[in-house]
Formats: C-alpha cells, structure tokens, sequence
C-alpha cells in the first residue's frame, strides 16, 4: 500500500465548489481508502491506496462528481515524491515567509517553457524555478500582489495545476510520516 498526497484542484474557493472536509473523508473511507486524512479546507488530502497514482486520481475525481456534483482535477504525489519537493526547496536561501513561497503542482511537465510564458515580462522581485511537475515561486510581496502569479493565472495552456503554500507542502509531508 502506498501514501498518497491528494490535491484538489479549485474547490472551497469563497462560497463557490464546496467540499465539506469530513463529508470527503467520509467518501474515501467508505471507498476503502486508508488513514484517510485533510488538512485545512482547501483540498489537501493525505490517504493510502492499492492503486497506482493515475487510476487514483480518476477514482477519487469519479467519487467526487459523484457525491458532491463536482468536476475536480486531482494531482497526486507519492510520499516519496514529496520527500523530494520539500528536499529539494531551491529557493529556500531566499524566500523567508512560507505563506508567500509556493510549489504549483502540475499534472504533467509544460509543453511550453515558462519562460516562453512570462516572454521578457517584468516579474519584478518574484522568482521561480521549474523542476518537472513542480514549479517553486517566491512572493515576497504576497501572491495577490505578484506580477508573475497574475501573469501565470492569465496563461491560457499549460497543464492542471494547483498550488500550495510552502507551510502546507510541509504539513502534509509531516502528515505522510
């Protein structure tokens, strides 16, 4: 049996795409899904599993529109994947508040470099580094005030992708221990 993290994409956003925490954790146990935990309301879901990341992911999608009458994109990691992430931390000796250092998790690697993306924008103090599925960016004016996330947020392509603050990666890689 494997320790998945489970992130969903886009729900408990305001008032819109409610998903009662403990109704979902209810689901997936009820589903067969082990030490079924969340974190915040924000979609962060720590369970183990038979199952292989891709078919997870679209059983608990299935689950979901099926119990809430959502459609929700799930990005998956592996205990050891997120080992990795949070080993890894490469802007770690500059970003200094973990609420405004993030990690996108993506589906899939981009097809299109984000410096293709950004195309010579001014990003300001923001920085950024790709490494396969993760992307880290550092925020130090906060996300709601940063060129790159309002850039990245108009991006029209590119693969699913939700993003988490730095002080939830880690909690949730505690969660898995």
């Amino acid at each position: 049996m494997a320790r998945y993290a489970v992130l969903l994409r886009g729900i408990n956003l305001g008032k819109a795409r409610r998903v009662g925490m403990a109704d979902l954790r209810t689901v997936l146990t009820q589903s067969g899904y082990e030490n079924v935990a969340t974190l915040l309301q924000s979609g962060n879901v720590v369970l183990d599993a038979d199952q292989p990341a891709d078919e997870l992911g679209k059983t608990i999608e299935h689950l979901i529109e099926k119990r809430f009458g959502l459609v929700v994109d799930t990005i998956l990691r592996s205990h050891d994947q997120m080992t990795r992430i949070v080993a890894k931390n490469p802007l770690g000796d500059v970003a200094t508040d973990g609420s405004k250092y993030v990690v996108a998790f993506m589906a899939e690697p981009p097809q299109t470099p984000v410096d293709a993306v950004l195309d010579g924008a001014d990003i300001s103090d923001d920085r950024y580094i790709v490494d396969g599925t993760e992307m880290y960016i550092w925020c130090p004016c906060g996300l709601r005030d940063s060129p790159l996330m309002t850039i990245l947020g108009k991006a029209k392509s590119g693969p699913s992708t939700t993003v988490r603050n730095w002080n939830t990666v880690e909690k949730l890689l505690s969660m898995m221990e």
